[in-house]
C-alpha cells in the first residue's frame, strides 16, 4: 500500500474525496480492515464503510424481509439515499428481473443521486442504475436494476402497471417534504400492499411522523403487535458541529442581505464553500448578477477566487450538476439556490449557510379556481434542515436573516402540499388508475372537500371527466398520458385539430422553464436589454412574445446560438432545456396520434388554442381600471415583467399562473377575443345583462 494511499485511508469523514482523483486499483495490506471494492476507488469505499448506515446493514435488511413497510427516520448524512439501494441489490431483491425503484421529490435529486450510486456500483449511469424523470429518461428496462425517479413517473407507471409487478422494494425518500404526489402514492401503495404481499415499502426521512406512518401502513391488528406489517427504525446521522447566527434586526431586502452576508464571509472567515438559500429563480438569478458585479471588489489578499453558481429547478441538468464539482484549491464556490438545495441533495465543500428565511408556495384558491405563488416564511424544521447543509464535511456557521425572536415565532412545520394546491392532476392521475371515489381515498392528510370539489368540477369543465364521473374517451385517457397539468394538457391536444400543435408545444415548452429573458438589475445593460425584448415583443401578449423568441433561436446555426443569446439578452441554458422539452412532447404527440402541424404564423389559431385549454384562467377590465377574475370577482394586475404591461390593456385576457406579494399578479398573459370564449367554452361562460364591466 503507497504512502498516499495510507494518508487518506484515514482521513476524516468526508476528506476522502481528495483521493477520488486516484482511480488506481489498490492492494490493501495485511492486518488491515476494511472490504475493498475493485470497481471503485479506495477513498470512495472507505467513505461508504464510514457512514452510519453501513453499520446497521444486517438489521436493515432484516426488518425489510420481516416487514412488508419499513419507517426509516435517517438524519441528514446517514448515507440513507444512496446506500440501502445498493444494500437491497446485494441482498439478492433484484432476482428474476426485479427492480429496486426509489422516489425522489425533486428532479435534480433524482438524477445525481443516480449518477452517484453508478459511480459506486462501478457502472455506467443509465445500465444498472438509472434514473427517470419528467422528459428526460437514462435507464435500459432490460438492464437496470436501481432506478430512481421522480414520485410524477411513478404514478405514470401504475397506469401501465397498477400493481407495480416489475419492482421488488419501492424506497419513498424525502417523504418529509409531503409533496402532493409523495400523499397520493402513500395512498396507492396502501392499496398495493395489501395486494402483493412480496413487496416491500422503505419510508425514508430526515424529519418525519413516524409513528403516523407506522399506523398508516400497519395492516395487523393494534392488539396483536406479533402481526404488524409495519416497523420504525433509526439511523443517527454524520453532522458536525453547527454554529448558528442570527441577525440583530430584521432585514429590509433579504436578496441584497444574502449578497453582503456572502461577502462578508468571503472576506473574513476561513476557506470553505458558502450556500445560500433564497425563494425562486428571478431572485437567484439577481444575486448572482450582483455577486459577479462584486467580484473584483472583493477579491482576497491570498488570491481565493470566487466561482458563483445558481441552482434552480428549470436549469438544464448539465448546468445542474456544476454545483457538484470540486472547485480548485485557490477558489471558494458560493451556491445561491431554492430550496431544492435544502434536501435529497448534498453539494460537495459547503461550510457556511445563509438562510434568508422565506420559501415560494403554491396555495389554490377554490373560489377562484387560481393557483398563487406566495412567498412565505419557512418552518422550524426546514431552518433546521438548511442548518444541517452547513455540518457535512466539518464544523460550519449558519447566518440566518432573521431575528432568533422571529425563529422562535415559525411553524413547527410547513403544510403538506395536499392540503394547500390545486387537485385535478391528482385527481385525474387517480381516476386513470381506477380510483373512481376519490373522496373516499385513504390521503396520509386528507385534503380540504371544497378543493376536491374545484378539482372536479374543473376536470368536469375541461371535458375530462362525463356526467357519471368517469373518464371520457378519447380525451380523458389522452390528458392522462401527458405530465403536464390538465390546461396545459388540453390545450396541446385540441392544438392539433386546430392546426397548430407545433407552436402549442413550442409554448408549453418554454413555460416549463421559469424564465427565458435575462434581466440586468441596473445600468446600461438594463436598457440593452428592455430594448432587445421589445424586438420579440406582440400585442396578442407574453405566450406570443416567447414563441417568437423561440422560432428566431431555431433559425440560428448551434455554433452560433450561445452567442446569439448573449447579444439579444436571452437565457441560452433554458432555450437548450426548452429543445429537449419539446422533443419529448412532440413524441408523446405522435404516440397518442395527434397531428403535429403548424399555422404558418396565424397567430388567431395560436390565441384560440391556449383559450380552448386556459379559459378558466380568465380576467377581464373592470371600469376601475383594475382586472377582476370571472370566478370569485378577485382583484387581479398585470405583472411588471409582462409585455402587456406596458402596451395598451386588453379588454380580456387568459394567465397561466398568479403571484402575490404586495398585490395578486398574473402571469404570462395573453389578450383573447370574449367571443372565444363563449364559443369554446358555452358550459363554462355565457353572457349576462350586467355591463358594468
Amino acid at each position: 500500500m503507497s504512502v498516499k494511499s495510507i494518508k487518506h485511508a484515514f482521513l476524516k469523514p468526508g476528506e476522502a474525496a481528495i483521493w477520488e482523483e486516484d482511480k488506481s486499483d489498490v492492494e490493501p495490506s495485511q492486518g488491515t480492515r476494511f472490504i475493498f471494492n475493485p470497481n471503485i476507488s479506495l477513498a470512495l469505499e472507505l467513505q461508504r464503510q464510514r457512514l452510519p448506515v453501513y453499520h446497521k446493514k444486517a438489521e436493515l435488511l432484516y426488518l425489510v424481509e420481516t416487514y412488508q413497510t419499513l419507517v426509516l427516520v435517517g438524519e441528514t448524512g446517514c448515507g440513507k439515499s444512496t446506500q440501502i439501494p445498493q444494500y437491497l441489490r446485494e441482498a439478492g431483491w433484484c432476482q428474476n428481473d426485479k427492480v429496486i425503484g426509489i422516489t425522489e421529490p425533486r428532479r435534480v435529486a433524482a438524477t445525481t443521486l443516480a449518477t452517484r450510486v453508478a459511480e459506486e456500483c462501478g457502472t455506467f449511469l443509465g445500465l444498472e442504475v438509472g434514473y427517470s424523470i419528467r422528459f428526460d429518461d437514462c435507464f435500459d428496462p432490460a438492464v437496470t436494476k436501481i432506478k430512481y425517479m421522480t414520485e410524477g413517473m411513478l404514478m405514470r407507471e401504475m397506469m401501465a402497471d397498477p400493481l407495480l409487478r416489475s419492482y421488488s422494494v419501492i424506497i419513498l425518500d424525502e417523504v418529509h417534504e409531503r409533496t402532493l404526489f409523495t400523499d397520493i402514492l402513500m395512498g396507492l401503495l396502501k392499496k398495493i400492499l395489501r395486494k402483493r404481499k412480496d413487496l416491500r415499502l422503505a419510508i425514508t426521512s430526515a424529519t418525519v411522523d413516524a409513528e403516523g406512518l407506522k399506523d398508516f401502513f400497519n395492516h395487523g391488528t393494534k392488539k396483536d403487535k406479533s402481526k404488524d406489517t409495519s416497523v420504525i427504525m433509526s439511523i443517527e446521522g454524520r453532522v458536525y458541529p453547527v454554529e448558528i447566527f442570527y441577525s440583530k434586526e430584521p432585514v429590509p431586502d433579504y436578496v441584497k442581505g444574502v449578497v453582503d452576508t456572502a461577502l462578508k464571509i468571503h472576506e473574513k472567515e476561513a476557506s470553505g464553500d458558502i450556500l445560500a438559500f433564497l425563494t425562486g429563480q428571478e431572485e437567484v438569478d439577481r444575486a448572482v448578477s450582483l455577486l459577479k458585479d462584486h467580484i473584483e471588489s472583493s477579491k482576497r489578499n491570498d488570491g481565493l477566487k470566487l466561482v458563483i453558481l445558481p441552482m434552480y429547478g428549470a436549469l438544464p441538468n448539465s448546468e445542474q450538476l456544476k454545483v457538484f464539482q470540486t472547485v480548485q484549491r485557490n477558489q471558494r464556490k458560493i451556491v445561491i439556490a431554492t430550496n431544492i438545495a435544502e434536501t435529497s441533495v448534498t453539494i460537495p465543500g459547503i461550510v457556511y449557510v445563509i438562510d434568508s428565511g422565506f420559501v415560494k408556495m403554491q396555495w389554490f384558491n377554490p373560489n377562484t379556481w387560481t393557483n398563487s405563488l406566495v412567498i412565505v416564511p419557512i418552518s422550524k424544521a426546514s431552518a433546521e434542515q438548511r442548518a444541517g447543509r452547513a455540518g457535512r464535511i466539518k464544523s460550519g456557521k449558519v447566518f440566518r436573516l432573521y431575528t432568533e425572536d422571529d425563529y422562535k415565532k415559525l411553524p413547527e412545520n410547513s403544510p403538506p402540499e395536499m392540503q394547500r394546491s390545486d387537485l385535478s392532476g391528482a385527481v385525474l392521475q387517480l381516476k386513470a388508475l381506477g380510483i373512481n371515489n376519490v373522496l373516499r381515498f385513504s390521503f396520509p392528510s386528507p385534503p380540504p372537500a371544497r378543493n376536491l370539489l374545484a378539482a372536479l368540477e374543473l376536470l368536469h369543465a375541461l371535458g375530462v371527466l362525463s356526467d357519471d364521473g368517469s373518464l371520457t374517451r378519447p380525451l380523458g385517457i389522452q390528458m392522462a398520458e401527458f405530465p403536464l397539468s390538465p390546461l396545459h394538457a388540453k390545450a396541446l391536444l385540441v392544438s392539433g385539430d386546430m392546426g397548430c400543435s407545433d407552436e402549442i408545444a413550442s409554448i408549453l415548452s418554454l413555460l416549463q422553464v421559469q424564465s427565458v429573458f435575462i434581466r440586468p438589475s441596473s445600468g446600461s445593460a438594463a436598457i440593452k436589454a428592455r430594448i432587445e425584448r421589445r424586438k420579440f415583443e406582440v400585442s396578442e401578449g407574453d405566450l406570443l412574445t416567447l414563441l417568437n423568441v423561440y422560432n428566431a433561436y431555431k433559425t440560428v446555426p448551434d455554433t452560433q446560438s450561445k452567442s446569439w443569446c448573449h447579444n439579444h439578452f436571452v437565457n441560452h441554458r433554458a432555450l437548450r432545456r426548452v429543445t429537449e422539452i419539446r422533443t419529448q412532447m412532440l413524441k408523446l404527440l405522435h404516440k397518442l396520434k395527434v397531428s403535429v402541424v403548424s399555422c404558418d404564423g396565424d397567430t388567431k389559431k395560436v390565441c384560440r388554442a391556449i383559450t380552448a385549454g386556459f379559459f378558466p384562467n380568465a380576467a377581464y377590465l373592470h371600469h376601475s381600471g383594475v382586472y377582476h377574475s370571472i370566478r370569485g370577482e378577485k382583484q387581479l394586475y398585470i405583472h411588471p415583467g409582462s409585455v402587456l404591461y406596458t402596451l395598451e390593456q386588453p379588454q380580456w385576457l387568459l394567465f397561466c399562473e398568479i403571484s402575490q406579494t404586495d398585490k395578486i399578479y398574473m402571469r404570462e398573459c395573453t389578450s383573447v377575443d370574449p367571443s372565444w370564449l363563449e364559443e369554446l367554452a358555452p358550459h363554462f361562460y355565457h353572457k349576462t345583462f350586467d355591463q358594468s364591466c
